[in-house]
């Protein structure tokens, strides 16, 4: 996993905690074999392709409201 693409997804999503959730969740996707949403390069790992994909905006958090009592 490349730092800098740590440092930049860590601007779009700002709680570390959610970021490596995301990220996590991701990494599953693509190594269970779904495809990625960007081009890559045989050099990219799994959680390089995650976090480019939420860079490039391919992939977004969606917060869902809390359930009213």
């Amino acid at each position: 996993m490349k730092s800098d693409l740590v440092d930049k997804a860590s601007e779009i999503v700002t709680d570390p905690l959610v970021l490596v959730n995301l990220v996590s969740q991701r990494v599953r996707q693509l190594n269970s074999g779904r495809s990625p949403l960007i081009p890559t390069r045989p050099t990219m790992g799994a959680a390089d392709i995650a976090l480019t994909e939420i860079i490039e905006g391919k992939i977004k958090l969606i917060e869902k409201d809390p359930v009213a009592p």
